[in-house]
């Protein structure tokens, strides 16, 4: 009964900001053409339409608040609707007729994980001692975004702090939204903590969302989701503005439906003023060594993964198989860990520092002590073990991350290296994660495989795109590069998706 009341309490919450949009939207259908465009939710579809004047910004952010007016109650991925995206919508509609030349991504709707800071909502990060958050200030990434004419739809859902609360947590659960819903399956977990963003691109909520990962929170949620996500190399994006884990191995990066429609979003994040385009690269001769270690967990996905090589191979890539990657000492998982500990104490404590609102003076300590009192909403389903554990760091512990820092480097960054100048590669491949496993309470995520933590301890660029289904359930093939080589991961990996050419969209109740 109380994870039922915490649910409708959070649904509740959720459910008077989705409606007031809602209220804007006219009776009408949107027109077939628009409709089309949003049902395939491919955001460069969508701006060359923008762009030939075939429809307005503002109908289609309307049929997107229509849409998640009608499916966000059973999904929970939009935790908070931006009031001001009609009007941001009118505006670049009115600058369009004007003649002003615009950024490819103008006019079109982005939804925002809700640890992003944007001056019209509050950043939450799912937690109730955060529920008034309201910044008055755009992370770097939305400053950049706003100021290219993406249009700010909304915040959605996540695992609770970006899913470091707790070793035993439910994955897309949080006390402010409740838990979000694999559309797929609405048993199965959508995995974290960038849950939201991709059950929303998932189910055509928006054609693009932001994600942040510290360790495989864009790439997870787009395995189990059946869509694109983006992990780009540290230093890519600037971090100032979203709620931390690890400095070290935070970014923020896209979820979409398309390759092409990830690298829209990538480009306008970054400060500079880019929008390179998709220069997808000939898969023929392109040297691609196969990560032998990330298989054996799941007996369908391996099938699946060696389906994928076949049709790669066919297609002129050169495929070094049974490379492994695995740690060199016991201690790298502790080492790992130590870091995420230390640095969320810190970088949490300057974030908090960094507020112009009451909550400026919260700490580790006084969160902890928050979520002691409000305990039948926060600590129902799991502990604070880790913010315990964080928090019981002292100075003394310093040293001790540092050497843990400096080796983890060496076997990532190094390793990583050392492999790709050892084979010549040009890339490596590994599955992803294996299919989404069922909700449970009890037991918390119960995960099987994974190929996240070597890029994200390096710092290095990894994507994660469609390869098939395994028991009815989208997997994922994920594709990893060296440190700085965003662009040419991107074009490799539109090249691989073109080629394994699979789609998938969920079984969702027809909203037109």
């Amino acid at each position: 009964m109380k994870i039922s009341h915490i649910c409708l309490t959070c649904l509740m919450l959720v459910l008077p900001q989705l409606s007031t949009a809602n209220a804007q939207v006219p009776p009408t259908l949107p027109d077939k053409h628009l409709t089309e465009l949003i049902d395939q939710a491919d955001a460069i579809a969508i701006s060359e339409a923008l762009q030939a004047n075939q429809i307005t910004s503002l109908a289609l952010t309307q049929a997107y608040l229509k849409k998640i007016s009608q499916l966000n109650p059973m999904l929970n991925a939009v935790i908070s609707i931006n009031p001001k995206a009609l009007e941001q919508a009118s505006d670049i509609d009115k600058r369009r007729q004007m003649g002003e030349k615009l950024h490819p991504i103008a006019g079109i709707p982005v939804l925002i994980k809700d640890n992003i800071d944007i001056t019209e909502l509050p950043t939450t990060a799912g937690s109730l001692a955060l529920a008034d958050n309201y910044t008055e200030r755009d992370a770097a990434i939305i400053t950049n975004l706003r100021a290219r004419g993406a249009i700010l739809l909304g915040k959605t859902n996540l695992s609770e702090w970006a899913n470091f609360r707790s070793e035993h947590s439910t994955s897309g659960w949080s006390a402010v939204g409740g838990q979000t819903r694999n559309p797929h399956d609405f048993d199965r977990s959508p995995c974290g903590s960038s849950s939201g963003s991709a059950v929303a691109i998932a189910a055509r909520l928006a054609p693009l969302a932001i994600g942040t990962e510290t360790n495989g929170s864009i790439i997870c949620p787009a395995s189990v989701n059946g869509v694109v996500g983006f992990k780009p190399s540290i230093g890519q994006l600037p971090q100032m503005g979203i709620v931390p884990i690890a400095h070290t191995q935070d970014t923020a990066g896209p979820l979409a439906n398309s390759v092409a429609s990830a690298n829209l979003l990538f480009q306008a994040m970054q400060a500079a003023e880019s929008s390179l385009p998709l220069q997808p690269e000939r898969i023929q001769g392109k040297r691609i060594g196969v990560i032998r270690s990330a298989t054996g967990y799941h007996t369908e996905l391996d099938e699946q993964f060696q389906l994928s090589l076949g049709q790669l191979e066919q297609s002129g890539a050169i495929v070094i198989d049974g490379l492994l990657l695995e740690p060199s000492y016991a201690e790298f998982q502790a080492d790992s860990y130590l870091i995420l500990l230390w640095e969320f104490q810190q970088d949490l404590k300057a974030y908090f520092n960094g507020l112009s609102n009451p909550l400026s003076s919260l700490d580790l300590d006084k969160v902890i002590a928050f979520n002691q009192t409000q305990s039948e909403q926060e600590l129902a389903l799991f502990p604070q073990d880790i913010f315990e554990k964080a928090a019981a760091l002292t100075k003394h512990d310093k040293t001790t991350y540092l050497q843990a820092r400096q080796r983890a480097l060496a076997e990532t960054r190094h390793g990583l290296r050392a492999l790709f100048k050892e084979y010549q590669l040009d890339a490596i491949i590994a599955p992803t994660i294996g299919p989404a496993w069922p909700i449970d309470y009890e037991k918390g995520d119960v995960v099987l495989g994974g190929f996240s933590t070597y890029p994200a301890v390096a710092g290095f660029p990894h994507i994660s795109l469609p390869m098939g289904e395994v028991s009815n359930l989208p997997v994922g093939l994920s594709i990893s590069h060296l440190q700085g080589q965003d662009n040419a991961l991107i074009n490799l990996a539109a090249s691989v998706e073109s080629i394994l050419n699979f789609k998938v969209k969920p079984d969702l109740p027809d909203t037109n």
